[in-house]
């Protein structure tokens, strides 16, 4: 498994950050071959299932990950989520924290502990390096589109 972390200053406040990064299905608009579920549906509370259908045909898989922690930023505080990864195919957890940034700003820090089943631990540097693009990337877009 590999812990990586992805940083984010942005000119948004707390709450709209938090909005744009938790709308789950959007992840799917955002990952490439992704397709997002939730159940039950909306609003996200701990416990929620998110399950993120990754692939193509006989190829695809899922990667199902329940809300364990749901802390909505509110009066200034900070916001966070937990995910727990329960797949067949992806292990680990990731977590996504909106902070009180600089001039109004937010800091957002995305964490996650990635690991495939059945991958050797060879593999390691290529899956964090892979995980800090992909989900970079990701947060980019989420963040910068309403």
């Amino acid at each position: 498994m590999v812990l990586f972390q992805v940083h984010r200053t942005v000119p948004l406040p707390l709450g709209e950050a938090w909005r744009r990064l938790t709308q789950w299905p959007r992840h799917g608009d955002v990952v490439p071959l992704t397709r997002v579920t939730v159940a039950p549906g909306p609003p996200t509370r701990e416990g929620t299932v998110v399950v993120a259908r990754s692939g193509l045909g006989p190829l695809a898989f899922d990667d199902r990950m329940d809300v364990t922690v749901w802390r909505p930023p509110g009066d200034g505080e900070p916001g966070r989520c937990r995910l727990e990864k329960r797949g067949r195919v992806v292990l680990g957890w990731a977590e996504i924290e909106v902070l009180p940034g600089p001039d109004g700003r937010t800091r957002v820090v995305w964490r996650e502990e990635l690991g495939v089943r059945f991958l050797p631990g060879f593999f390691d540097p290529l899956l964090g390096a892979a995980g800090r693009a992909v989900f970079g990337r990701a947060v980019d877009r989420l963040l910068g589109s309403p």
